[in-house]
């Protein structure tokens, strides 16, 4: 029995020393977080996400962003690479992108502009064949083209998460903390992209104020959105719009009346916000398999802010059983569509029941 404690216990030893020091998919940094914000007051848990009407349940699988178009057709980009499209009662196939479509956004001629995580940027026509814009900018291809929003003159803003960790493997991103993520311009009359931002913490979600001044992008794994001045004295710099948040916010949409919609992934998780001051603590969890990673809590939650950067309201699923990892929130003719990375669904809710 002894030499078998023996045993064990050297085995311990070499698999502590092999987490320990062989290289591992990260190489990552302290970064200590702020104390997460209670959720009191505007914040305040509640259960309005539950009162969502349910679209395409069961048959639209991550539908990560929405689209709505001028015939109120519903579009979501799906885990298998196509963008479904809802009609009435009936769910169908309108594109393949052969990658994995996350940001939709129709531009002034119809067309689906798209962020493919693996593809980069793309636009569908109204007969759903698919070109590709832009895959690179400054000589860095694009790793994990991400959301987009489109400005009066046509020109798309959009991000790149990050140029190191992929689709499948975002989680490391967050493990790392390490600043690989871009917000980007392309200009569809020159077909030139152009750096606007870089070193941001996951860059996500994207949008435009209402008179194109600002831009706005999600830094997810900083629980923060970061704003770059487009027009007046300020053009060319950069700052925090809203700091501290009390989640992961993922997409962000404006309504072009000053409200921005924001979709938080889940709330805020302790167990990795204490793991964040210890690069090699996190070196090893990134070692470890996925079933062993701190686990994001099922959750639905949405923020409105106005046009300073102030939370006017929050909508939550506590339970996270009617909708939850909510990752986009897009508002169409007085309504909202909240799409989700990981559900089988689309939620929508009237705005008028909301503010």
């Amino acid at each position: 029995m002894n030499k078998l404690w023996v045993g064990l216990l050297g085995l311990c030893v070499l698999a502590g020393a092999y987490l320990a020091l062989v290289p591992g998919p990260v190489d990552a940094v302290a970064y200590r977080p702020p104390p997460a914000p209670k959720l009191t007051g505007v914040l305040a848990p509640n259960d309005e996400l539950k009162a969502a009407e349910l679209i395409g349940v069961g048959q639209v699988i991550g539908p990560e962003d929405v689209a709505v178009d001028e015939q109120g057709r519903i579009y979501g980009g799906t885990i298998d690479g196509r963008i479904l499209r809802v009609v009435g009662d009936r769910v169908e196939s309108f594109a393949d992108t052969g990658g994995r479509p996350l940001g939709l956004h129709f531009d002034a001629q119809g067309n689906l502009i798209v962020c493919d995580a693996v593809k980069g940027l793309l636009s569908v026509n109204a007969s759903g064949e698919v070109r590709v814009l832009a895959t690179e900018a400054d000589g860095v291809p694009f790793g994990f083209t991400d959301d987009l929003d489109i400005a009066s003159d046509g020109r798309i803003y959009f991000s790149d998460a990050s140029s190191r960790h992929h689709v499948h493997d975002y989680l490391l991103d967050c493990i790392e903390a390490r600043p690989y993520g871009r917000l980007l311009r392309f200009d569809p009359q020159s077909g030139e992209t152009e750096v606007l931002l870089q070193a941001l913490y996951f860059a996500n979600g994207v949008a435009l104020s209402p008179d194109d001044v600002f831009v706005l992008v999600n830094e997810t794994y900083r629980y923060r959105i970061t704003r770059y001045w487009l027009k007046g004295p300020r053009k060319g710099q950069h700052d925090v719009f809203i700091d501290n948040l009390p989640g992961f916010p993922d997409g962000i949409s404006s309504n072009r009346k000053g409200t921005f919609w924001v979709a938080m992934f889940t709330v805020r998780n302790s167990t990795m916000d204490h793991l964040h001051p210890h690069p090699w603590a996190k070196n090893i969890v990134a070692r470890l398999p996925k079933g062993l990673w701190p686990k994001p809590k099922p959750y639905g939650l949405v923020l409105a802010l106005d046009a300073s950067g102030t939370i006017i309201r929050s909508l939550h699923d506590t339970s996270g059983e009617h909708l939850r990892t909510v990752t986009s929130v897009e508002e169409h003719n007085g309504f909202i569509y909240c799409g989700s990375l990981y559900n089988d669904r689309i939620g929508r809710l009237r705005v008028a029941d909301i503010l």
